[in-house]
């Protein structure tokens, strides 16, 4: 299926019962674009990007990476993709070796490869030199950084990261965009990320689209967002395009899965 743009969304919904979490949403991302993905809570954003990867189908709609539906052409779609979760998923009684070695033959990649596939991404994200360490004595800022070398195992075109840097320290957090930056720049991949740090936001992102009640209501640049709005901030446009109230911390898996059971699960097919 032709597509100009490396991850796209066109005129999806999907509902839960009575429920429209995802509201006729529309989006396009181009190749080696970094584009961030904002939303208050329950907005939509992350049953959109577990759509986006698989993880739950669109009630109607399309959603294509590189080209490849997700619904129609899984396997496909999934060979496109990294992932970082918002959570940690790391087995902490394992050596960090070991975690990747694990996702290296559950990504399928092939095992005359697999050394050499490691070690370059233990050395890109620092961490060779305590690749026999047991994930349980990282820091945080290290898990987060075994994560994305993970993540990058099988050459994806697109990386998605949910709430990557949620909970570490400013230090952590700059390194951690460094890294993604430097993806970006060397390899033309293709960075969708959410978070709650509008900062990093507007540091980082060359686009940003906001979903709020399952709707986009503005995409654009930081300087395209701010002008509609009026405003100086993307934290004064972000406020003013989704209002200043509190949100309830509601949980948009209507479903009850189980997402990282779901993906491995997927992933083993």
């Amino acid at each position: 299926m032709s597509s100009k743009y490396a991850v796209e969304a066109r005129d999806v919904v999907k509902t839960f019962g009575d429920i429209k979490a995802v509201d006729h949403v529309n989006f396009g991302v181009m190749p080696g674009e970094i584009f961030a993905f904002l939303g208050p809570n329950g907005a939509g954003k992350s049953t959109t990007i577990k759509m986006l990867t698989t993880m739950l189908r669109p009630t109607s709609g399309q959603l294509l990476l590189n080209g490849h539906d997700v619904t129609k052409d899984q396997a496909s779609a999934r060979k496109s993709f990294g992932i970082v979760f918002q959570d940690p998923a790391l087995e902490e009684e394992l050596t960090a070796y070991e975690n990747m070695l694990f996702h290296c033959v559950l990504y399928g990649v092939p095992k005359a490869g697999h050394k050499k596939r490691i070690e370059d991404l233990m050395k890109l994200v620092d961490l060779w030199e305590r690749r026999d360490s047991l994930v349980r004595t990282f820091s945080g800022g290290m898990r987060r950084r075994l994560e994305i070398a993970r993540g990058l195992l099988h050459h994806p075109k697109i990386l998605f990261l949910d709430e990557p840097t949620l909970g570490l320290d400013t230090q952590t957090r700059n390194v951690l965009w460094d890294y993604v930056r430097k993806l970006s720049k060397n390899e033309g991949m293709t960075i969708f990320f959410t978070t709650h740090y509008l900062d990093e936001a507007e540091q980082i992102a060359e686009r940003i689209a906001i979903i709020d009640h399952g709707k986009i209501v503005a995409e654009g640049t930081t300087k395209q967002l701010t002008e509609k709005t009026k405003t100086k901030t993307l934290e004064q446009a972000y406020l003013k395009l989704t209002g200043e109230g509190i949100r309830d911390e509601v949980s948009e898996d209507f479903s009850g899965l189980n997402v990282r059971g779901a993906l491995l699960n997927r992933r083993l097919r």
